[in-house]
């Protein structure tokens, strides 16, 4: 997870002023024709996809299918070798460095939960606040209304309220993954990308990650990437399935499970 704030953009990058992300044709984030290559293997073959503003989309496929490195092409860990990725209209992510594209508004969210273990809940969504983090203003800075009632609320979504004085390291391993989504919420993040939330977890704590997930839509545009194909059809609407590096299929739970192509590359028959 990355809350850095320092901006540093390549030239050409373009940041919009007022905070917003021009989605007047619908999508918040566009890849078209993105190939990676590493030591001769595509990891990324061509492909293309577009996220609305607002959607939760799940993405699945088979170990090597390109999730990972399509994670790692949008916040800029990973320049692909050919293609375009806009995050909105106008903002060019291939110009921009990683930090850049967290303080745009895309934030990741891997797979092992990555909390503060020795501060306590609040303090860890305290230190999460999209703020400026230089350590001068860092160090002398103190929270105003706006900011506890901002913790509050999220301490409230992702059901962690009555334990905010609860040191994050004894935190069951559900509650620290929905802390740390918790924390990726201070940043205000616009595109959310979630790598398998519910690995781990219990039954329950599956239940209670499908609504908070489900909650998030609308407000943020989210991208889930997951194995789990009874979480998937429990959040999903579109199903994006990877292979070989590229788009295969795209769909409802039902289409994309009924595909005879899916069925024999990923889902075993």
């Amino acid at each position: 997870m990355m809350i850095t704030a320092n901006i540093t953009q390549e030239s050409g990058a373009s940041l919009p002023l007022d905070g917003e992300v021009d989605t007047r044709h619908g999508p918040i984030l566009y890849l078209e024709d993105v190939s990676v290559s590493f030591d001769g293997f595509r990891a990324l073959n061509h492909l293309s996809l577009y996220i609305d503003d607002g959607e939760l989309r799940c993405l699945i496929g088979p170990n090597g299918a390109g999730k990972t490195t399509l994670m790692d092409v949008i916040t800029g860990k990973t320049r692909p070798d050919t293609g375009e990725v806009f995050f909105g209209q106008t903002i060019d992510l291939l110009k921009m460095d990683e930090p850049a594209i967290a303080q745009a508004g895309i934030c990741r969210k891997f797979q092992k939960p990555s909390v503060f273990d020795a501060l306590t809940v609040f303090e860890n969504l305290e230190l999460a606040l999209k703020t400026d983090k230089r350590t001068w203003p860092t160090l002398f800075s103190k929270l105003n209304g706006e900011q506890c009632e901002r913790i509050q609320e999220v301490m409230l979504l992702i059901g962690l309220a009555g334990l905010k004085n609860q040191l994050a390291g004894i935190l069951s391993h559900g509650q620290k993954q929905w802390l740390e989504i918790g924390m990726l919420l201070m940043q205000e993040p616009k595109v959310m990308l979630v790598d398998e939330p519910i690995a781990g977890m219990t039954h329950q704590e599956v239940e209670r990650t499908a609504e908070l997930l489900l909650s998030l839509q609308g407000r943020h545009s989210i991208v889930v990437v997951e194995h789990d194909m009874e979480f998937v059809r429990s959040i999903a609407r579109k199903v994006t399935v990877l292979h070989e590096g590229s788009v295969l299929t795209e769909g409802s739970m039902d289409e994309v499970q009924n595909d005879p192509r899916v069925i024999q590359v990923y889902l075993g028959g």
